[in-house]
């Protein structure tokens, strides 16, 4: 698929993630990466290669046993990314199903 900017492609994210699970999976991963890679900063850098072992563990584990499909990292690396810190704030900040509605999903509890 291509997608001509950011806004396009997260739409297609948001739908790779339909899941609260998958959502809340990915929120851990992320979190735990962010964790590991200050911990690696402030004592030791050979901690940094659990950075991307944890986020993605977590995320692929979601979208392979959770979501059911393919992660969408392995088709737009960079983007996923982004799009992956930008569901971490808006779960952060608890905005998550107002975009999600927005967005013409309904959250699923």
């Amino acid at each position: 698929m291509n997608f001509r900017n950011l806004d396009e492609f997260w739409v297609f994210y948001m739908s790779q993630h339909s899941k609260p699970s998958t959502r809340r999976l990915h929120f851990v991963g992320t979190l735990v990466s962010i964790i590991f890679f200050i911990i690696s900063a402030l004592f030791n850098w050979w901690l940094l290669i659990f950075v991307p072992l944890s986020g993605y563990g977590f995320a692929w584990y979601s979208h392979f046993f959770v979501e059911g499909n393919i992660p969408a990292t392995f088709g737009h690396p960079f983007w996923s990314l982004l799009c992956d810190y930008k569901m971490f704030g808006l779960m952060l900040t608890g905005n998550m199903d107002k975009e999600i509605k927005r967005l013409g999903k309904r959250p699923v509890f």
